[in-house]
This record gives structure tokens, C-alpha cells and sequence, in this order.
């Protein structure tokens, strides 16, 4: 995928809003949240790209298991909220389908910036439930959106 094609899909400002969502979830919750967008995910199933994005980008390292990526397939016009086994185990069976919905609605509307802001925040609040932030805590992985 061409760079313009692909930073189209959120522009310099956009991208920054959806990092300082992250931040502010993260703020909260020892939890760790990324975003990362490809062109497509190939002739692959969508939900195993996007796990082995989430292997790639290390999220299985983190301490609880509380990881929340965000996969975006641009040209395949589809994405995937991949969870960690620590924050699957404590969230309702319909919360990731509900997350889903919240960023699809924006998503139909071609706000992609607001979409995963909504997402990323309500992922935040169900984590700052579940792995609430401790003086501890540090930032385990980049809040940068990644690129494919």
C-alpha cells in the first residue's frame, strides 16, 4: 500500500487524537492499548492477522495479560478488537461485540478518528475496572499507532 493511501485514512491530527485517547485510558488502567493499520489483511482471516499483529508488536508480554489491539484492514474495509487472555477472562461475552458496534457506528459515518476514540475509551473503562492503575504501573508498550 502507497503511504498516502494509507495515512489517508487518518491524517497527522487524527492520529494524534486517537494517541492522546490511548493515553488517557491508559492513565487509568495498568492495561496497554494499540491501534495498527494495514492496507489488508491478505488472504489471511482477518482475526488471525490481527493476531499475529499482536504477537509482532509484543502485547502478549505484558505482565497481566491485559493487552487491547485495535486492527484496522483499510482496503479490506474491516477490523478486529483482539483482547489479551487477562482482560478476556473478565469481561462480559458480549463486550468486545458491543466495543465492535460503538466503532462501526462512526465507522459508517467515515469518522475513523471518533470511532476509535470511542472504542479506545470504552476498552479503557472496562480495563481500569478490571487492571485499575497502581503507583507502579508503567507504560508497558508505545502508544503510537503502528503501520503495515
Amino acid at each position: 500500500m502507497s503511504k498516502k493511501k494509507r495515512d489517508s485514512f487518518l491524517d497527522q491530527n487524527e492520529e494524534e487524537a486517537v494517541i492522546n485517547a490511548i493515553r488517557t485510558a491508559e492513565k487509568r488502567t495498568s492495561g496497554e492499548i494499540r491501534v495498527h493499520i494495514e492496507k489488508t489483511a491478505g488472504d489471511k482471516d482477518i482475526f488471525d492477522r490481527a493476531m499475529e499483529d499482536f504477537q509482532m508488536l509484543k502485547m502478549h508480554n505484558t505482565k497481566q495479560e491485559n493487552g487491547v489491539l485495535f486492527y484496522v484492514a483499510i482496503e479490506d474495509r474491516n477490523f478486529v478488537i483482539y483482547g489479551d487472555r487477562g482482560i478476556n477472562d473478565v469481561v462480559e461475552d458480549d463486550f468486545w461485540e458491543s466495543t465492535k458496534e460503538v466503532i462501526l457506528k462512526e465507522f459508517k459515518k467515515g469518522d475513523f478518528k471518533q470511532g476509535l476514540i470511542n472504542g479506545i475509551l470504552k476498552a479503557g473503562d472496562k480495563l481500569k475496572n478490571h487492571f485499575p492503575w497502581q503507583e507502579d504501573d508503567e507504560n508497558e508498550l508505545s502508544d503510537q499507532i503502528s503501520k503495515g
